[in-house]
């Protein structure tokens, strides 16, 4: 990695923290070192987001079927100042966001950031460099007044790294249904970790997928274009160029499959045959047999009770629901667990309704 290539396209105030390269590079060999020695094989899908992932995964949010990006961004659009408002602007805060992507989301809730509190500052984190590196560019001419601190590297790392010297209330933003990349375990202890060293003053926003018709997420991942296969594939070639792997593209195909009793949209890549791989950095040859299976990504998708039983068991509670309006989509706003008479006291907003059932958004 080339630190001063990436400093120099961020503008002089907003300077690209890296956080742990050679750990990350480390990392990836050894997720792919116990993924593919497991049965059944498996790769972790946080390894989709190399450069050409970034630029995939951006194409396929543009397609007619992917509904996430669109149903949030509504949300984020219209109730980004109801949002801000809910979790405290009078004094100085950071909102701290992990895996923002291209930042074309963020957008909206920046401007009403910069708007109602000068003096926030925005702390992009994600282990996509060349996404933070446009990100930044992005900002820094496009709200130039708005302090920008990217880093690059683990979420919960920086996380820490960043509650060591707390001087301000912080907002988390964990958005595009990312939690829904978890199992209903994972997701409850990565929240708890996430949280831990929160103040009462802290929040995280989370965005989750929900239920709906099972054709509507179905069709999500299934692209007419054949991007989200093309996605999957990639991250052979990731491998091929990073570990020296010797993967033939042409020798796997991408499958998908929704599971609407569970709440389970699941990603594969299919063997065509059986082969062997060598993958130089990892010293080792790795066999496939034909239709064999490797795990590469879960996309679940939630109820509102489901919302909440998780965010209870990582000991957090939930304090504001935000939804576009098809009811497709939910950003949740959630504080520790510790009594905050504030927020306890706030009025629902006409788009919240209790869990018991999916809202219709009254004021859009």
């Amino acid at each position: 990695m080339n630190v001063g290539s990436i400093r120099e396209s961020v503008s002089p105030h907003n300077e690209l923290v890296v956080v742990t390269a050679n750990e990350l590079a480390r990392a990836f060999a050894e997720d792919v070192r116990s993924g593919l020695s497991a049965s059944p094989k498996r790769i972790n899908s946080k390894y989709l987001y190399d450069e050409r992932g970034d630029a995939l995964f951006r194409q396929i949010t543009r397609t007619s079927e992917y509904y996430l990006t669109n149903c949030e961004s509504e949300i984020l659009e219209v109730s980004a100042e109801a949002i801000l408002r809910s979790f405290g602007v009078d004094d100085p805060f950071d909102v701290v966001e992990l895996g923002p992507g291209d930042g074309s989301k963020t957008d909206y809730f920046l401007e009403a950031t910069v708007r109602l509190q000068p003096q926030a500052r925005y702390i992009p984190v994600d282990i996509a460099e060349s996404a933070l590196r446009d990100l930044a560019d992005h900002l820094c001419a496009r709200h130039p007044t708005l302090r920008v601190e990217p880093r690059w590297g683990d979420y919960t790392q920086a996380l820490q790294e960043l509650r060591e010297s707390p001087d301000r209330p912080e907002l988390v933003l964990f958005l595009g249904s990312s939690i829904g990349n978890y199992t209903d375990d994972q997701a409850a202890q990565l929240l708890a970790s996430l949280c831990a060293g929160m103040s009462p003053c802290d929040a995280l926003l989370v965005g989750f997928d929900l239920r709906k018709h099972p054709s509507i997420i179905h069709d999500a991942y299934n692209d007419r274009l054949g991007l989200t296969r093309e996605f999957n594939l990639n991250l052979l070639r990731r491998i091929n160029r990073e570990l020296g792997g010797r993967f033939a593209l042409d020798g796997f195909d991408h499958f998908e499959t929704y599971d609407p009793v569970a709440g389970v949209a699941t990603s594969y890549l299919v063997s065509l045959q059986d082969q062997e791989v060598w993958i130089e950095a990892l010293d080792s040859t790795y066999r496939f047999r034909r239709w064999e299976l490797v795990h590469t990504e879960i996309s679940r998708k939630y109820s509102l009770d489901e919302i909440e039983a998780i965010a209870k068991r990582a000991g957090l509670r939930v304090s504001r629901r935000f939804f576009d309006q098809r009811s497709f989509f939910v950003d949740v706003l959630m504080q520790p667990e510790s009594p905050n008479p504030a927020a306890e006291s706030m009025v629902p907003l006409p788009h919240e309704r209790s869990p018991a059932g999916y809202p219709w958004a009254e004021n859009f």
